[in-house]
């Protein structure tokens, strides 16, 4: 199974590593990062990345927007993305979906948790 490519879109820098490391060193997946809403959508059309985790507080851009732009376009209709946010209050999981996510993890990152939540997405 060849790596697959993933969007990283986290505007915190502590955050990002850790999604990087894991991705990277624990995974042996490919990582693009962007920390905007705007260079995430740039990036996703310049790179076509199988897999976006889009964080869904971020500058310039939020993540909400971001996803729906994306999934405006034919090209992303189908790319998993997968809204990684600090947003745990009621109904935030529903305002991402409604947004275009198709799934939602919340940080604080659990490595296990996370590693295990991604299994599907890795392997399909």
């Amino acid at each position: 199974m060849s790596p697959k490519r993933i969007l990283v879109v986290e505007d915190e820098e502590d955050s990002l590593k850790l999604v990087t490391d894991i991705l990277e060193k624990m995974l042996k997946q490919t990582v693009l990062a962007a920390t905007d809403g705007l260079q995430a959508i740039q990036m996703a059309h310049d790179h076509h990345p199988d897999i976006i985790l889009m964080d869904l507080s971020l500058p310039k851009l939020d993540g909400w927007a971001a996803t729906r732009s994306l999934r405006s376009s034919e090209v992303f209709r189908h790319t998993p993305i997968i809204a990684l946010t600090a947003h745990a209050m009621v109904g935030a999981r529903d305002q991402a979906l409604e947004a275009g996510c198709t799934d939602y993890f919340s940080k604080p990152i659990d490595i296990d948790a996370f590693v295990a939540f991604l299994g599907p997405y890795l392997n399909d």
